[in-house]
């Protein structure tokens, strides 16, 4: 099943509309590295990570791995590790996923510009927790708590995110 995601802020997983979270400059189909916007397009879901300080696993048919404090994505496009999850401290640029303001305690990263991976293209697109006023990301989906756990109990790996233009 996709959760199919409209540049309204909706997005909508079979029967249910949840209000969700985007890019800080909408979304594009031509996406690059740093320009704050979604990509559009439909991206299967890769797996979940998880905050297990925060949050009981949640139940998904998703592979799952628990986050850690030196758990990093590489968003350098120099980088041989572009676009992928290393650990810190890393000698390139990478984004730390072990935050304190709860948004990356369930994420779950797309399969954007990961088959093959194309520099600056734009990295480290996921699904993941969205702020409580539902203000922008730097190019990802978001949504409410209670909403992605609802989306990761009916996920598996045939699942995508399809984010319309």
């Amino acid at each position: 099943m996709d959760l199919v995601v409209t540049k309204e802020g909706r997005a909508r997983w079979g029967e249910t509309e949840f209000r969700c979270a985007l890019g800080r400059a909408g979304i594009k189909q031509d996406k690059i590295e740093g320009d704050g916007a979604t990509p559009s397009g439909r991206f299967p879901m890769r797996r979940l990570f998880y905050r297990p300080d925060r949050l009981a696993l949640p139940s998904t048919k998703l592979p799952v791995q628990a986050l850690e404090s030196h758990s990093g994505w590489c968003d350098d496009p120099a980088d041989p590790a572009y676009n992928h999850f290393v650990t810190l401290p890393y000698s390139g640029r990478a984004e730390n996923l072990w935050r304190e303001d709860g948004v990356y305690d369930l994420i779950v990263p797309l399969g954007y510009n990961d088959a093959p991976i194309i520099a600056g293209k734009g990295s480290a697109i996921f699904l993941h927790v969205a702020k409580p006023d539902y203000g922008p990301t730097e190019g990802c989906v978001a949504l409410a708590l209670d909403d992605l756990i609802r989306v990761l109990e009916r996920a598996d790996q045939t699942s995508c995110v399809a984010i319309e233009l």
